[in-house]
């Protein structure tokens, strides 16, 4: 029952960081897996791609030996331009993180299609920059080179075109991921002339924020780039820029992360989720982004469109840019787009002239030869409705809806095109008109062209908006999906909105179900369901038959801004005599979504935390028991969140006043990263707590894999090789210690930190994991000499020896005893190394991306310039190689124990405070943390001379056992401790066989010496757990 009792807690632990280590699981499945299917298609090249490389000036050549300039064709096309006589409008494309410089093609196999659909009378030419697939998103090093690289490039090209009849002044570029970011940083450059470049089209770039800030080169760029912008807005009103972003599909970049900083000017930048935009209205990946068709049209024919046809080149007017991107990437009204088109029309034509009366009117077309004009007063509807909604099947580029202006009793004389007020949806083209922004005009007209083998409808009603308007309000984020509200639509009209109350956080998450039912079972148009966020292009698009029951996930990349009252809608484009019922819930596991999805990035910092505490945990025990106590459960007793957020929040409530703000900017403290995230989101106070909950249950069962990977490599060390001798090093500073650490500061120096600390982790993981070793082998040994002593004491009851043979079973167990004070130790300094080693693992983790990095551009050059991990890999050498040689005899013995045992507390709620949105910080306090531990050591080092070769400890002194009185002392000492155990020793027989020579009496003395007492009362703490009852 004792032992049961004990495990009670540690089974409970388990469970509860089972479910936190699931939770998280699901919330990655969510982000992962669990996202709409791929609605893109494909786009194929007709001919054979080539890529031809330019050739750079020799200076910018042997300055950036990486990077090339290639331009792109195909078949004649490709023929043509290997001369470089080029004619057409350059396009440059900047590849993204390990992105490649052929990503080029679908942009310029559609571009030459539609080149060719208009006899090459404007055509495109498109270069694109090998980046030799460098990892930028994870190191920032290299991104302010490519972007001067991305200077010199746009000189390059801009000289091909000298001389030409219609040279360009500036290039259009098209960036994908990172590519779009260093596009825009070359604004920041000084020798950067702005009008190199109007337009920049970026395709899933992370503009407000890196996904990774792993090292300082990337937030700083960041920084610059963002400031530059904001701070030089002015300046950039003649670049127009657009942001495409992939949507939830994207698990890469979240399009959170895809929308430009807001400026004050709006008229210059437009930021869309590939979702809403027209004639794509799909979420793509982060690598599809670059070849989804649909999306590669919208992009070519807004370039065609931007053409002005006296320069032959795009427009060098922000206006009509910004006027082509809306009409291909926000509102379509299925037109062909015209810069002016006319204010007025006249209606002419033999066409029938019909005035339709009612407020709801349907037509029908099939195989009809004559045209129709309906006509629609408006004074009679005026006064009974408020607005006119019509829509139309037939998805060509004609105009269809009009407004008179002018009329006499049977026709329209004049009238304004109102086909540019209305939308193109997947299955229809609707317009929507509120009648009092309209006083002038006297009826609406449709217009009914002829068809041949072609069915279409027309519809139209006039309604009130207050009745076609529903509020639906979500329900709450902790309602878990056990309840739900409902409404049921009776449809009697052809539109209906449903408001979404409440729903304008980014954490939560909602299922739409929407089922649909008609009267009768004639043959319907597909209806349109809109998730509309009015402050944001994300809306999302469905299309569902009917009857049918339609999922639909309900959450948003971006939040409700501040001061904006605006509310998410769902749009039902429905039929008359259907009927809907809407039944919302709250998701839990896209709620989780939400939260990785938005806060993944940080939640290494949480993890590591834990473990921070955890070891300073077990500094605490070592001190108060001499133990270092197991690393599963010292995490279940000290990582709580109540140590470290409540400090946090109380800092950034503090920083909402002036005085404090003051003060902390006098002392050059760095902002607080939880003010800014919980200046832009109120619940993430909340989050912060769920967030760390998670981080305990990664760093609970990351520490059991550990211990797990541990043992599975000592059994197989143990198969492989022959165990040698536990033994206790007399130094921790060798000459061949040394020598490893300078080689190892050499080596960081003159190549790559990340690469010396990976060589010194695999060190440290190898003398762990030979401890281990060591540590496993002499406990079967310990229990192979005790055991057999035991079975023998059973068997020898009928036998005696003499009383001088005695000699040889007490040496033996004192060599039993000696040697599990050893084991002791061992094991307590092994629980000490995993710990260290855990940390370690993570310092490793956010340190690869460099080494990569590293490892791919080792044929350029053997230095990694700049280098983030160089100050730190040499100081973390130095630190690792005394540390991994260190036991908790050592740390014990320092000074500085108890002050070591009080950083990792600080330094955790330090990590949380400036880390989250700083990954690279984190290694910075371990550091801090680490440097404490190893002046203490070198205080012991100073303390007990181990500068001149003088062991830690003294050589172990024993009483001697010939002495009858000592050997007394032993038995009796050894005898009151197992007693306390349960197991009483004078229960068992007087004599017992050693080495099957015979029967010997076992003898116990009575007079006890009180010196020896003491001495052995302090030895017997060191006996191992496993004795333990």
């Amino acid at each position: 029952m004792g032992r049961a009792g004990r495990r009670l807690p540690a089974v409970a632990a388990a469970l509860f960081y089972g479910v936190l280590a699931a939770l998280v699981l699901l919330g990655v499945r969510d982000v992962l897996f669990l996202y709409e299917e791929n609605r893109c298609s494909m786009t194929y090249m007709y001919e054979y791609p080539e890529y031809l490389k330019i050739k750079l000036p020799k200076k910018t050549a042997r300055r950036y030996p990486v990077y090339e300039l290639y331009l792109y064709g195909e078949g004649n096309y490709a023929e043509e331009n290997k001369n470089l006589f080029l004619t057409g409008i350059p396009v440059l494309f900047l590849p993204g993180n390990a992105g490649s410089y052929k990503q080029v093609r679908s942009l310029g196999s559609i571009a030459l299609r539609k080149a060719e659909d208009v006899d090459f009378k404007y055509h495109f030419n498109f270069f694109s920059v090998n980046f030799n697939e460098e990892l930028v998103a994870l190191y920032g090093g290299s991104l302010q080179r490519q972007t001067k690289f991305v200077h010199e490039c746009i000189k390059v090209i801009l000289k091909l075109y000298r001389d030409r009849e219609f040279a360009p002044t500036s290039v259009a570029i098209v960036g994908h991921s990172m590519g779009g970011l260093v596009a825009r940083a070359l604004l920041t450059l000084k020798n950067f002339k702005p009008e190199l470049i109007n337009l920049l089209i970026t395709q899933a770039t992370p503009h407000v924020a890196p996904v990774m800030p792993l090292d300082k080169y990337l937030t700083d760029f960041y920084t610059a780039v963002n400031n530059h912008w904001i701070l030089k807005a002015q300046d950039l009103r003649n670049l127009t820029t657009l942001s495409v972003a992939g949507g939830f599909r994207d698990y890469q970049v979240r399009s959170g992360l895809a929308f430009l900083p807001r400026l004050s000017q709006h008229d210059s930048a437009l930021s869309v989720v590939s979702s809403a935009v027209p004639r794509a209205w799909a979420s793509t990946d982060h690598l599809s982004i670059v070849w989804c068709k649909e999306l590669i049209l919208a992009t070519i024919r807004a370039f065609f469109d931007l053409i002005d046809e006296n320069t032959r080149q795009i427009t060098e007017d922000p206006k009509k840019r910004m006027s082509v991107l809306n009409h291909h990437f926000v509102r379509h009204p299925a037109k062909i787009f015209e810069e002016n088109p006319e204010a007025f029309t006249e209606l002419t034509g033999a066409f029938t002239w019909i005035t339709v009366k009612a407020s709801k009117w349907t037509y029908s077309s099939y195989n009809d030869s004559d045209g129709k004009f309906f006509t629609f007063p408006l004074a009679s509807h005026r006064k009974s409705y408020s607005h006119v909604y019509c829509e139309n099947s037939m998805l060509d580029t004609s105009s269809w809806i009009y407004g008179c202006m002018n009329s006499n009793s049977s026709m329209c004389l004049e009238a304004t095109d109102l086909s540019w007020k209305a939308e193109l949806l997947p299955t229809t083209k609707v317009v929507i008109l509120q009648l009092q922004d309209y006083p002038s005009l006297s009826h609406i007209v449709i217009q009914a062209l002829p068809t041949v083998g072609n069915k279409y409808t027309l519809d139209c009603e006039f309604f009130k908006e207050d009745s076609r308007t529903v509020q639906l309000p979500v329900t709450h984020l902790f309602s878990f999906g056990l309840s739900s509200s409902k409404i049921l639509l009776n449809s009697t009209g052809l539109l209906y909105n449903v408001q979404l109350q409440h729903f304008n956080q980014i954490y939560q998450a909602f299922k739409i179900y929407i089922e649909g039912h008609c009267q009768s079972l004639k043959e319907r148009k597909a209806n349109v369901y809109r998730l509309h966020i009015p402050w944001s292009h994300e809306d999302s698009i469905f299309v569902a038959k009917v009857p049918s029951f339609t999922e639909i996930s309900a959450k948003l990349h971006t939040a409700q801004p501040q001061n904006d009252n605006r509310v998410p809608e769902l749009n039902i484009y429905s039929s008359s005599d259907c009927q809907y019922e809407i039944i919302l819930k709250t998701s839990p596991v896209q709620i989780l979504g939400q939260i990785i999805r938005f806060h993944a990035g940080a939640l290494p910092v949480y993890v590591v935390s834990n473990i921070l505490l955890t070891y300073g945990g077990q500094l605490s025990t070592l001190i108060s028991t001499g133990q270092c106590s197991d690393f599963s459960l010292e995490l279940v007793r000290t990582a709580k969140p109540y140590k470290v957020e409540p400090l946090i929040s109380i800092v950034v409530f503090l920083q909402r006043f002036h005085w404090f703000r003051v003060i902390w900017q006098s002392l050059s403290l760095p902002e607080v990263d939880a003010a800014v995230l919980s200046s832009q989101d109120a619940w993430f106070p909340l989050v912060s707590l769920i967030l760390f909950l998670f981080g305990t249950g990664i760093a609970y069962w990351s520490g059991v894999f550990f211990s797990i990977s541990l043992r599975l490599f000592s059994s197989l060390w143990l198969t492989l090789i022959r165990p040698t001798v536990l033994h206790k090093d007399k130094k921790l500073i060798t000459a061949r210690r040394l020598c490893e650490m300078l080689s190892l500061v050499l080596v960081s120096w003159t190549t790559c930190g990340a690469f010396a600390i990976f060589i010194i982790y695999l060190q440290y993981l190898f003398k762990v994991i030979k401890l281990h070793v060591n540590v496993r082998v002499e406990e079967k040994t310990l229990n192979g000499d005790s055991d057999p002593s035991k079975e023998t004491s059973r068997n020898s009851s009928i036998h005696t020896v003499k009383n001088q043979s005695s000699m040889d079973n007490t040496s033996k167990a004192t060599q039993l005893l000696s040697n599990s004070t050893t084991i002791a130790e061992a094991v307590n300094s092994l629980k000490m190394h995993v710990t260290i080693l855990n940390l370690f693992t993570w310092i490793v983790l956010l340190n690869l991306p460099s080494l990569i990095y590293w490892l791919k551009n080792l044929r350029y050059s053997v230095r990694l310039d700049p280098d983030p991990c160089r100050s730190t890999a040499i100081i973390l050498v130095c630190i690792l190689e005394i540390l991994m040689n260190s036991s908790t005899s050592e740390v014990k013995s320092s000074k500085l124990l108890k002050i070591a045992a009080k950083v990792p507390l600080p330094l955790s709620v330090a990590m949380l405070a400036f880390g989250r949105m700083h990954l690279y910080k984190v290694v910075c306090y371990l550091f801090s943390m680490w440097k404490v531990v190893l002046l203490g050591l070198c205080t012991a080092l100073a303390v007990r001379g181990l500068a001149k070769g003088a062991p830690f400890q003294p050589e172990e002194k024993w009483k001697p056992l010939d002495n009858p009185r000592n050997r007394d002392l032993f038995f009796r000492t050894l005898q009151a401790y197992f007693s306390g155990r349960g197991l009483d020793l004078r229960k068992f027989p007087a004599t017992f066989t050693v080495n099957n020579e015979g029967p010997r009496p076992v003898m116990f003395y009575s007079d006890p010496i009180a010196s020896a007492f003491a001495d052995y009362e302090e030895r017997r703490n060191s006996f191992p757990n496993y004795f333990k009852g």
